[in-house]
């Protein structure tokens, strides 16, 4: 791992390790033996042991006594929770967004840049960097009314819906661009009620093209029978 200037070390590491889950090279299941795997990054354990907390808030690994750290399955139960979850806040922030510029102003910037990179990678072919800018938008939809809790709600599950977007980064890119515009554009008019509406059809209209794209990739679920077998 390339140490970079910034950001703590954890951080770093968490982001590491995550991508090396998201990619699947450390499996669902698999133990992160942290003597193994600070070697293989080049780290100490102090900082590896940081990480591990970060990692496990995001939905990556849980932690038991006997076992330690354990990569978790991914279900398309997971992606079903997902989904319901992001029906309801996705809709509120930008109903919250739209009502915030409308009342007092709020850059929009960032957001016009993040979607002019799902642009660019649309007219690439560059699906993984399409996968990127999706989530990028969708944070900066959350940062938008600029909302403690409602960010607070939502941090935990960034990190299942990068992985989401990075499994069915093959899904239709024109398609999310042209709703990520319709979003925006509803947001810069100060309609709370239509950016909400046009917030809840994006993400709706997402769930059964992703769940299709993976019933054959991932499990139902993961019974507590097996669950308490691989302890």
């Amino acid at each position: 791992m390339t140490v970079e200037d910034g950001r703590p070390l954890p951080e770093q590491i968490y982001a590491a390790v995550r991508e090396r889950i998201i990619a699947g090279e450390l499996p669902p299941g698999g133990r992160l033996v942290e003597r193994d795997l600070a070697a293989e990054l080049g780290v100490s354990r102090i900082p590896l042991r940081a990480a591990l907390p970060l990692l496990e808030a995001d939905g990556f690994i849980t932690t038991t006594p006997r076992r330690g750290a354990v990569i978790v399955h991914l279900t398309l139960d997971d992606i079903e929770e997902l989904f319901d979850v992001r029906e309801k806040l996705e809709p509120m922030a930008a109903d919250l967004a739209a009502r915030r510029l409308h009342a007092s102003g709020i850059p929009l910037g960032r957001i016009e840049e993040i979607i002019g990179c799902s642009e660019t990678a649309l007219t690439t072919g560059d699906e993984q960097g399409a996968a990127t800018a999706n989530v990028a938008f969708h944070r900066e939809l959350i940062a938008l009314p600029g909302h403690r809790l409602l960010g607070h709600l939502m941090q935990p599950l960034m990190g299942r819906l990068e992985w989401l977007f990075r499994l069915t980064a093959d899904r239709d890119i024109s398609a999310q661009c042209a709703e990520h515009r319709g979003i925006l554009a509803a947001i810069r008019s100060g309609n709370g009620e239509v950016a909400a509406a046009l917030a809840f059809a994006h993400v709706a209209s997402g769930r059964e093209p992703s769940l299709g794209k993976l019933r054959n990739r991932l499990p139902r679920g993961i019974s507590p029978a097996a669950g308490a077998g691989s302890r």
